[in-house]
């Protein structure tokens, strides 16, 4: 049977007198794969922060991992959590290697510094580098990679630590058409297997969900407009909702595809 990795009741998210998230419930399950769209300002990446146990509610219930956030040690739950953002990103040395970006995720530092790894966080480092088709980078700058390259080595250092969640705030953002589909295909991939942990992606484009994402959910000024199988979700009806657009909504091997009507 499924266990709950995320479970939020009534949460509201309040910042300078500014609701950001308003009374959302929501329950991620650890075999589903869940991608959350809305407009800018929606309040995704205020989400994510929650699901990160990054910032804590201002009202209702949040639990990650079956521990209520404001009663637990929220450095031990963090290391159990994947998370890849343009924030972390910015916080990788540029002229540190591509392998030691990875690996110093084992400390849950960016920069290696003094500590020590044995050969067995090399090996695995090495395998995440291989299964995100980064091998061959290994050696080179952080800082030197293609938008596309770095955006694989942050989720390769978010998996790096076999977490039992991963949290992923719009990886395909900015990148070219190859370099968004090559990720998508690794993504896709990458959620259909067995041993995956639950997945939360946030995404301002339905053509970036990936195929075997489960679930969605919707955001629109802070509310959720509509949740659930993401074949219910993602409809026309929805997507005009939640964006303020009439749109028309096709699907094609496990792609969706939105345009205005």
């Amino acid at each position: 049977m499924a266990a709950s990795v995320i479970e939020l009741s009534d949460v509201s998210v309040v910042r300078d007198g500014n609701t950001i998230l308003d009374s959302l419930s929501w329950q991620v399950a650890d075999d589903q794969r869940w991608v959350i769209l809305g407009p800018n300002g929606a309040g995704k990446t205020t989400l994510l922060q929650v699901a990160s146990a990054s910032i804590h509610p201002s009202h209702g219930s949040a639990e990650v991992l079956g521990s209520k956030l404001g009663a637990v040690d929220v450095f031990e739950l963090r290391p159990r959590i994947g998370f890849a953002s343009t924030a972390m990103a910015r916080r990788i040395p540029r002229d540190e290697t591509v392998l030691n970006s990875v690996m110093t995720a084992a400390y849950s530092v960016t920069g290696r510094w003094n500590e020590e790894y044995e050969n067995l966080d090399v090996r695995r480092a090495q395998r995440v580098l291989a299964e995100w088709k980064l091998s061959a980078l290994e050696d080179r700058k952080f800082g030197d990679l293609s938008d596309g390259e770095q955006k694989r080595v942050q989720i390769a250092r978010a998996v790096m630590t076999d977490p039992e969640l991963l949290l992923l705030d719009e990886p395909a953002a900015s990148l070219d058409l190859g370099a968004r589909e090559e990720l998508l295909q690794l993504l896709s991939g990458y959620a259909s297997a067995p041993s995956a942990p639950a997945i939360v992606m946030v995404t301002h484009h339905v053509e970036e969900i990936p195929a075997g994402f489960t679930h969605a959910l919707l955001l629109a000024d802070g509310a959720i407009t509509a949740q659930g199988p993401v074949d219910e979700v993602i409809t026309a009806e929805n997507l005009g909702e939640t964006f303020g657009l009439n749109l028309s909504v096709t699907r094609e091997n496990g792609r969706f595809a939105a345009r205005a009507a």
